[in-house]
């Protein structure tokens, strides 16, 4: 998968000592891999939504039609688009990380554990545990925009808001043949009148 500036610039942090905010870093045989700047920025963004679609109310999750054919086949199915994340957000997690990797994502990330906390459970240090965060967080972030063929990032296309949907098309009603169209006129604005100076006694 191809990475673009245009993708990973507002994602990279501005005080980025490997990027210089630019999002991508040279890699192998002149390629442009993504900062772990960027890959950690694109983790917060999906853990954020899955926060929100775990703490939002049941009855104000939504169903939605989608469109599952391919070329001349229309096909729709209905799916609840929230629940459905959720259980990709922790089924994708649970498959790229190690055991000792996804202890760590489960007590701080699913059960909302301090870092205090954490350490005190998994006998880790401060240094040690912060560094594994940061691992933890760049091994899923470029894993939720590789994946294919959906991926969890971009949220707006996996939710369905930019997705090229073939919709059910239904013909155009014609334009009323009694409409009278008038021309637009700008309205003109009165000349200012000027007042005579009054001089001082």
């Amino acid at each position: 998968m191809e990475w673009t500036r245009s993708e990973t610039l507002a994602l990279a942090s501005h005080d980025c000592t490997q990027c210089l905010g630019l999002g991508l870093r040279a890699g192998r045989r002149g390629s442009q891999t993504p900062c772990n700047c960027v890959l950690r920025g694109i983790f917060r963004a999906c853990y954020n939504r899955f926060r929100l679609c775990v703490s939002k109310e049941k009855h104000m999750s939504r169903v939605s039609l989608e469109h599952t054919g391919s070329g001349g086949a229309r096909r729709y199915t209905w799916g609840r688009k929230d629940e459905e994340y959720i259980a990709d957000f922790t089924l994708v997690s649970r498959r790229t990380l190690t055991p000792e990797e996804y202890r760590i994502f489960n007590y701080h990330f699913l059960l909302g554990a301090d870092w205090k906390l954490c350490c005190r459970k998994l006998k880790m240090d401060r240094g040690n545990f912060f560094h594994a965060v940061y691992r933890i967080q760049q091994k899923l972030g470029k894993v939720y925009r590789e994946l294919q063929p959906y991926g969890l990032y971009p949220l707006d296309e996996y939710f369905g808001a930019s997705k090229k949907l073939d919709p059910i098309t239904l013909p155009t009603p014609p334009a009323p043949a009694n409409v009278i169209n008038f021309p637009w006129r700008p309205v003109a604005r009165p000349t200012p009148v000027e007042m005579p100076l009054l001089r001082a006694a």
